[in-house]
């Protein structure tokens, strides 16, 4: 470095820049796909720009990363004979104004429903074909993302799938259906409803890519589509695949990555033959799939744009780009993304579909008293174990609520005559990503008589009953020696969907709150008419404390209240059980959509408003 003026100095957080080597300024540059940038300008003389690029600077290598967010352009320093001896940039800090208009998109966000159906039909009707979410498996992370075309005609015809086999592997599928708009998502759809039937029900390879060939020839909107489908066995890392035209599958670790052989040259639809190729994938090492999007991008060709995708694949698992809480198989899909369709836009849709094989968690098991302090501390300890499988939000919300219930359960057959009684949990997941959890404890079922005191369970099976409906089985076996509830759900975490906003400014992560054990009623004085809001757990350790408040507050039933339930963490039955038994009376519930207690308050079907009724 040449020359720096003093905002330069400020941005690099050292006074002393000039006489340094840019790579020692900044050593996290090359991975963030800044320093490739200046070298084409070096080789090609033309100018490079960017509009509100996410830059992480590092200066001495101990203190967190300092992000910034610039327009920049960057152009050749030439000697009077034309001759390239240098670059020269200017560059604007954009921070505080993208970080506003992220702060005012999450408010407009949070203001709308979460189920808004304000989307183009087009674009709805493709997502809704793609698959709600992907397995989580003991022995194997899978991870998938899908950006839409960068045009006004959207969506296309790019699906993922990964569908456990019923030998143990998952086969992971990623195809391209030629063209845009509704005709080319209904044959996608089709196409992915042929090749997810022939996997689930054989785990045939071959038969899965021909029953789609054969499709393809029927519908004329599919022909032509390509489709690559591979099979990972978690046990040894065996990776077979298949593919009909479509770019063959990356196999990337954190120094290297190579791409595997093609093992078809011709689409669907044109009555080609297909073989099966293999290799394999060691433990950590991801395999990523994709469309073609993502290498026929403007302005590069296809050889270098392979080529750069390995490069960045690479730097994305390593983790050597952008530090955060994205596991290495989430960086893979999102990283991959932002820095190379950052720099050149996309025409096309784009699909990156990744699995990585890993030594799987053991087992769940907890034995504890039997008592109610039991049910928090298992509910956390199982929630950080379906956390270390990756399991996706909506899962863990369901388990920790089902599971919850069953432990309250156990704890309320714990005889009073009887010391010493235990509650024993214990989870394992199999290969076809279902969950068993079983809930056994050695007291005795007692049913409750119909009336009950404020504060206390309702009879009737309430806790059973929303336990059913949370996950997609449930059984109970009650004996002399103690009851066992076991329960069988399969578990999934999302892909993601994502904007062209989200890759300009950096894909966001969704890091997992702690959630606290503390209890807060508070008064919302700003409100119209008597109102407060609940934060925190709702179960039934608190459920006493919260009936009694809201006894005291509605002056034992005769004075109306509105209870914001929003920032509640944990609904169980036996707080639902108190709103219910007030509700008639004195209580309005405001539980806005997609909330935690507008999801339970729906299940037992307990009148609330999803609306704010005071500041709509």
């Amino acid at each position: 470095m040449v020359a720096a003026n003093a905002a330069f100095r400020a941005f690099v957080g050292d006074e002393h820049v000039v006489g340094r080597a840019y790579s020692e300024v900044f050593p996290g540059f090359a991975a963030q796909q800044i320093s490739p940038m200046v070298q084409r300008i070096y080789a090609t003389g033309e100018p490079q720009t960017g509009r509100g690029w996410r830059f992480q600077v590092d200066s001495d290598g101990t203190s967190p990363a300092r992000e910034f967010f610039l327009d920049f352009v960057i152009e050749p320093y030439r000697e009077a004979d034309g001759t390239i001896v240098g670059v020269s940039g200017i560059a604007i800090d954009v921070t505080e104004q993208v970080r506003r208009r992220e702060a005012d998109q999450q408010h407009a966000a949070e203001a709308e429903h979460r189920y808004a159906q304000a989307r183009d039909v087009i674009t709805d009707l493709q997502r809704r074909l793609l698959p709600p979410g992907l397995p989580v498996l003991p022995a194997v992370r899978v991870a998938g993302s899908y950006l839409l075309a960068d045009t006004e005609d959207a969506a296309g015809g790019d699906w993922f799938d990964a569908i456990p086999l019923p030998d143990g592997r998952v086969a992971l599928v990623v195809g391209d259906v030629v063209g845009h708009g509704v005709a080319a998502s209904a044959a996608m759809g089709q196409l992915r409803a042929v090749i997810h039937d022939r996997l689930d029900e054989t785990g045939d390879l071959l038969a899965a890519i021909r029953a789609a060939d054969r499709m393809a020839r029927r519908v004329p909107e599919a022909h032509a589509a390509t489709v690559c489908i591979a099979a990972l066995d978690p046990a040894d890392g065996t990776l077979t695949y298949c593919s009909a035209a479509h770019p063959p599958p990356l196999i990337v670790s954190a120094d290297t990555a190579r791409f595997l052989p093609p093992s078809g040259a011709r689409p669907l639809g044109t009555g080609a033959g297909y073989d099966v190729a293999a290799d394999h994938l060691d433990v950590d090492d991801v395999v990523l799939l994709y469309t073609d999007g993502i290498v026929e991008r403007p302005g590069r060709n296809p050889a270098a744009a392979t080529v750069e995708l390995s490069q960045v694949a690479v730097d994305a698992v390593a983790g050597r780009g952008f530090h955060g809480p994205l596991p290495a198989i989430d960086r893979a899909c999102t990283q991959t993304l932002e820095l190379l369709v950052r720099q050149t836009g996309h025409t096309d849709d784009i699909t990156l579909l990744a699995a990585q094989r890993r030594t799987p968690p053991a087992p769940f098991e907890c034995t504890r008293p039997a008592d109610h302090d039991t049910i928090r501390a298992v509910r956390h300890a199982l929630d950080a174990w379906l956390h270390d499988h990756d399991t996706g939000e909506n899962d863990r919300f369901l388990l920790a609520h089902a599971i919850g219930e069953l432990v309250t359960n156990a704890a309320e057959h714990s005889r009073p005559d009887t010391v010493g009684g235990t509650v024993t949990v214990t989870a394992e997941l199999g290969d076809d990503a279902v969950v068993t959890v079983r809930v056994a404890d050695d007291g005795q079922w007692r049913d409750r008589p119909r009336t009950a005191e404020p504060g206390s369970r309702l009879s009737g099976g309430l806790g059973l009953a929303m336990t059913a409906e949370l996950v997609d089985d449930l059984d109970l076996h009650r004996g002399p020696d103690g009851t066992t509830a076991t329960v069988h759900h399969r578990l999934t975490r999302p892909a993601r969907l994502l904007t062209t906003e989200e890759i300009h400014h950096g894909v966001p992560a969704h890091p997992s709150e702690p959630v606290s054990d503390l209890l807060l009623v508070l008064d919302q004085p700003q409100a119209p008419a008597s109102r407060i809001a609940v934060h925190g757990p709702l179960d039934a350790t608190t459920a006493p404390q919260f009936a009694a408040e809201l006894t005291r507050r509605t002056l034992g039933g005769t004075h109306p209240l509105t209870v914001d339930l929003t920032a509640v963490t944990h609904l169980a039955s036996s707080a639902v059980a108190v709103l219910a038994r007030r509700h008639d009376t004195a209580l309005s519930l405001y539980a806005p959509a997609g909330s935690l207690a507008h999801h339970v308050l729906s299940l037992v079907a307990l009148p609330h408003v999803t609306e704010d009724p005071h500041f709509g």
